[in-house]
């Protein structure tokens, strides 16, 4: 299958710049796969489709403030570094630009020398690994010097940082937002609760695949970068309960669905467990960990529009992204949702 199968055309006036005021106040479309019919409603009205005893899972990642600016202390020259991964022992992984300035060596400083960065390592596409020399507690001074690592897509400035954080995010560790989570508030939340829907938990610390484009002709050639994920043994109870008791598990985004789809594929049920997955999903493919999907509009062409390709169909789904411009929804981070039930 090729890439361009899951191209479509998007007006760049249609790319949400900024949240909306209200999270659950976006538009919502809901994509029957069954009956091949769309509808459209605000976020506010999933609790019509969620049902006791369902499952809702959600990312309780927490996005770094991973974005720095800082000067090489050679010569002087302007270096923008987004933090992908902290590795431990104070090493950490991250994009570079512009790169080709960056040699092995090479010392980085941030915030009058409050946090250096001293390259140790060259990989591929603008990566380097580093030493952080600092004193102190890294994600505080993180928290002092960098700031939100906004998509590309996304040129206005984000006048509070935890709008691209969401109300549950919890666990520090991605490079970008869990952006399907976005739409939730904690009323919201009490409100599903409240209904016998329960809550359940995942981590998948979101890395470089989320900025990355597929570059191939035929999607099989493309390989996706790996990401950290956590599923305890409490979720894992839960979602095998709610399966023995024929209710549906409800993944939020595309991350929850490619934790769940990890290890259910590989032990055949959800089991606790924890690693690095490079799953990459997409059509002919089926997707057996979930019934249902909360999801944004994503980028032509990428590995998210696959994925959902993969649960919905191709057709069913470049026909609803269709309608989406045509009726001006919001689109990728910032945006409106859709509900694949």
């Amino acid at each position: 299958m090729k890439v361009e199968d899951f191209d479509y055309d998007l007006d760049e006036e249609l790319i949400a710049q900024t949240p909306l005021e209200n999270r659950d106040q976006s538009r919502l479309m809901v994509v029957d796969r069954e009956k091949e019919e769309i509808s459209h409603k605000h976020f506010y009205d999933i609790l019509d489709y969620l049902e006791k005893g369902d499952t809702l899972v959600l990312n309780n990642t927490k996005v770094l403030p991973a974005r720095l600016i800082g000067t090489k202390e050679e010569t002087k020259a302007v270096i923008e570094v987004l933090i992908l991964k902290d590795l431990s022992n104070k090493t950490i992984e991250a994009l570079v630009k512009p790169a080709r300035r960056i040699h092995v060596g090479d010392v980085v400083s941030f915030g009058d020398g409050l946090l250096k960065l001293k390259c140790t390592s060259i990989k591929d596409e603008g990566i380097r690994e580093f030493e952080a020399i600092y004193e102190g507690i890294f994600y505080e001074i993180l928290d002092k010097l960098g700031t939100m690592p906004l998509p590309p897509y996304i040129h206005k400035k984000l006048e509070d940082k935890n709008r691209y954080q969401t109300v549950y995010a919890k666990e520090v560790g991605s490079a970008a937002a869990p952006t399907a989570g976005l739409h939730f508030t904690k009323e919201l939340l009490a409100k599903i609760e409240s209904k016998g829907i329960n809550i359940a938990y995942i981590t998948l610390h979101v890395g470089l695949g989320t900025f990355r484009p597929v570059k191939v002709e035929k999607i099989e050639d493309h390989n996706m970068h790996s990401e950290f994920y956590i599923l305890s043994k409490e979720t894992a109870d839960l979602l095998n309960k709610t399966r023995e008791n024929n209710k549906k598990i409800i993944a939020v985004g595309t991350t929850s669905v490619r934790t769940l789809e990890t290890v259910y594929r590989k032990y055949g049920t959800f089991k606790e467990s924890s690693g690095f997955t490079n799953i990459f999903i997409y059509p002919p493919q089926k997707i057996k960990s979930i019934d249902c999907l909360i999801t944004n509009f994503h980028l032509p062409k990428s590995t998210l529009i696959m994925l959902v390709s993969a649960l919905a169909g191709k057709d069913l789904i470049l026909k609803a992204y269709k309608i989406a411009v045509h009726d001006k929804y919001r689109f990728f981070s910032f945006g409106d949702a859709m509900f694949i039930k």
